[in-house]
């Protein structure tokens, strides 16, 4: 089952049990994997997106619901905060789990062995091997300076 057929069934599930906010979020995430489809069709790509681009949309969605919930509870709506949260809850059941702190470590040494990197210019060979084995699992913004100080230090 696709990552795409288990929101389908979420959003059906939801529908049939009317949780009203379970909905809601998972009309937004189908709503954001609709408008990349119809993006990919006008540039004359593929319609279906796979698991990778679906895990890419859900990651954008979560930072962007991390940064409301900071900017909401900075000006006192704890309420709007929360609510983010829930959103944030329902999207993290579609991710894959998330790697610890040693573990991305780890996955940061193996990608810069087996690029054979050997100067900060080797970066994005470095990223696009993390990206391609842990799409979901990492931030990678916080990556890239693992990264940084790792090749110059």
């Amino acid at each position: 089952m696709t990552l795409r057929d288990r929101v389908d069934a979420a959003l059906k599930q939801a529908m049939r049990d009317r949780d009203a906010a379970r909905l809601a979020t998972l009309r937004l995430i189908n709503a954001a994997i609709k408008d990349q489809e119809i993006a990919a069709r006008g540039k004359g790509g593929d319609t279906q997106l796979g698991d990778d681009d679906v895990l890419a949309i859900l990651g954008k969605m979560t930072k962007q619901r991390y940064e409301s919930v900071r900017a909401y509870e900075e000006a006192g709506r704890i309420d709007l905060a929360e609510r983010e949260e829930q959103e944030v809850a329902v999207i993290a059941e579609f991710l894959p789990r998330q790697l610890s702190e040693k573990e991305v470590n780890e996955a940061v040494e193996a990608a810069i062995q087996e690029t054979e990197a050997t100067s900060i210019r080797d970066m994005g060979k470095i990223m696009g091997v993390l990206k391609a084995k842990y799409t979901g699992q990492m931030d990678f913004g916080a990556v890239g300076p693992k990264i940084k100080d790792r090749m110059t230090g």
